[in-house]
């Protein structure tokens, strides 16, 4: 059958329309994805870094958990190299 190009539906109007709007959006992506691969410079993924044993140690003295006697013995304990500790 012919159909005249000229009398649109409204779905018609509503496809044409969401085409459109795609096929830019993909036009737009590819740009930008190229340009970023082009000329940025790689960016480094954020890591978390843990804190060490003796800041963790230090918090919890600051925030009063343990006392300075504690804090002492334990802070010798982490540093020392760990010959003569005994394993529970």
């Amino acid at each position: 059958m012919y159909r005249n190009p000229h009398d649109m539906t409204g779905w018609d109007w509503f496809t044409t329309s969401i085409g459109t709007v795609l096929f830019w959006a993909l036009i737009i992506t590819v740009a930008v994805l190229l340009y970023r691969s082009l000329t940025g410079t790689p960016q480094q993924p954020r890591t978390h870094v843990p804190p060490s044993p003796e800041q963790l140690l230090a918090e919890r003295f600051a925030r009063g958990e343990i006392d300075e006697e504690e804090y002492g013995r334990r802070l010798s304990v982490l540093r020392s190299d760990g010959v003569g500790l005994s394993k529970p």
